[in-house]
């Protein structure tokens, strides 16, 4: 990474979290959790749930992200997958099947279904945002584009609604 780019992104981190009202924090060792670690495990714990339980996504893809960006904790064990998963409401049974899932063809399968699909759209990196509008996919990056993606579709940004949050520093 650019050194310049470095600096600049723990300051956009702290300007984000006050304006959207998100508890963000950069991981300590940025390099090592995002980049060496990853998330793949997390990508396939998401997938196995999705596939046989799609209501509970949503709230474990935001417990998965606050363990990085909010708590600086792992993504990457089994144990943490199944604080994450029980943090989100998911039970002990769902949690268990899916972490049996972990390695499980169809899961994989679906996986790479899901980032094939995000790629042909052109998709790089996270945030990444399609909205569809006349037939047309229209490509965003980004967590600063909602404005932009509202301007797209003809709506008035109205954002960010803090009061409305699923996520604030309570909830930690």
């Amino acid at each position: 990474m650019v050194p310049n780019k470095g600096k600049f992104m723990i300051q956009d981190l702290e300007n984000m979290r006050k304006f959207v009202g998100v508890p963000i924090v950069q991981p300590s060792d940025f390099m090592g959790t995002i980049i060496a670690k990853g998330s793949l495990n997390a990508q396939r714990l998401l997938t196995a749930v999705n596939l046989s339980n799609p209501s509970l996504t949503e709230e474990l893809t935001r417990q998965l992200y606050l363990r990085v960006w909010s708590r600086d904790e792992d993504i990457t064990e089994s144990d943490s997958l199944r604080e994450a998963a029980a943090a989100a409401g998911v039970s002990t049974a769902v949690i268990d099947d899916a972490l049996n899932k972990l390695k499980d063809a169809a899961v994989k399968k679906q996986l790479k279904a899901t980032t094939d699909e995000a790629l042909e759209y052109g998709a790089f990196g996270a945030p990444t945002i399609v909205v569809h509008k006349n037939g047309t996919p229209q490509l965003f990056f980004g967590s600063d584009r909602m404005e932009l993606i509202a301007w797209y579709i003809g709506e008035k940004y109205e954002g960010p609604l803090k009061e409305l949050s699923k996520v604030t520093s309570s909830k930690l």
